[in-house]
C-alpha cells in the first residue's frame, strides 16, 4: 500500500528504518500522527532534535546523559567501589528500576561477537580497567575510592558469556570482587515447561534457605 501523499509516503519510509518497525507498523504510527495536533507532533520532533544535540555519552560509565559526568557517577549517594557491567544504555534503566542496587556503572557498547565482527579493542574493555585504577577516577571527576567489587550484568547469550569470561580473565591480576548475575527460574513459571538450560543454570546458582 502507498499512501498519495509524498510527504506521508516519506515518513513511512523513515520510519521503517527503525528496529522491529515494518512497513506496516510504520503506516499505523503514520496513520495515528496524522490525527495528532500540530503542537503535539512538535514536541516529538524536537525531542528527537534535542536527542541528538545534547545527548552525549559519560566521559567515566558511557551511559548517555546531557551533562558529563552523569548525575549516577557524580552521587555522593552511590557506592563507588561497586561497578555493574552492562551491555547497553538501556540495561542500566532496567536495573534502576528495581531500586534496588546503589552501585555504579559502566556501559560496554555491546558483546565480544566474532560472527559480527566485534571484538574485545570494540568494547569498552579498556576503559573499565583503567577504573580500577583510583588516579584515573580521581581525574574524571569520581569518587576515588577503591573498586571492590564487579558484577557482570551481561545478556545470559553465547557472545555475553564469552565477554563475562574475557572481563574475568582480564581483571583477574587485580584482586578484585567478580561476580555476575544469577540465573533461575522465572517467577510465575513451571518447572515443567523451563527449558534445560535455564534450569541447569538454576541447580547450579541454587541458594541456601
Amino acid at each position: 500500500m502507498h499512501f498519495t501523499s509524498e510527504s506521508v509516503e516519506t515518513l513511512v519510509e523513515q520510519l521503517s528504518k527503525l528496529p522491529t518497525i515494518g512497513r506496516k507498523t510504520a503506516q499505523r504510527l503514520v496513520s495515528f500522527i496524522l490525527k495528532m495536533s500540530s503542537d503535539d507532533v512538535r514536541q516529538i520532533a524536537d525531542a528527537l532534535i534535542a536527542v541528538k544535540e545534547r545527548v552525549i555519552f559519560c566521559s567515566t560509565c558511557f551511559n548517555v546523559t546531557d551533562d558529563d559526568p552523569c548525575p549516577i557517577c557524580l552521587s555522593d549517594r552511590r557506592d563507588h567501589a561497586l561497578i555493574c557491567v552492562v551491555e547497553e544504555p538501556g540495561d542500566v534503566v532496567a536495573i534502576e528500576r528495581t531500586h534496588m542496587y546503589r552501585g555504579v556503572y559502566h556501559v560496554l557498547g555491546g558483546v565480544i561477537s566474532p560472527l559480527d565482527g566485534i571484538g574485545p579493542d570494540d568494547l569498552r574493555i579498556r576503559e573499565l580497567v583503567k577504573r580500577l585504577s583510583p588516579s584515573v577516577n580521581g581525574e574524571s571527576g569520581e569518587s576515588t575510592t577503591a573498586v571492590q567489587e564487579i558484577i557482570l550484568a551481561v545478556n545470559p547469550s553465547v557472545e555475553g558469556d564469552t565477554t563475562a569470561y574475557y572481563i574475568s580473565q582480564l581483571l583477574a591480576p587485580f584482586h578484585v570482587k567478580i561476580s555476575r548475575l544469577a540465573r533461575g527460574i522465572p517467577i510465575g513459571s513451571t518447572l515443567e515447561f523451563t527449558d534445560e538450560a535455564t534450569l541447569s543454570r538454576a541447580i547450579e546458582s541454587r541458594v541456601e534457605l
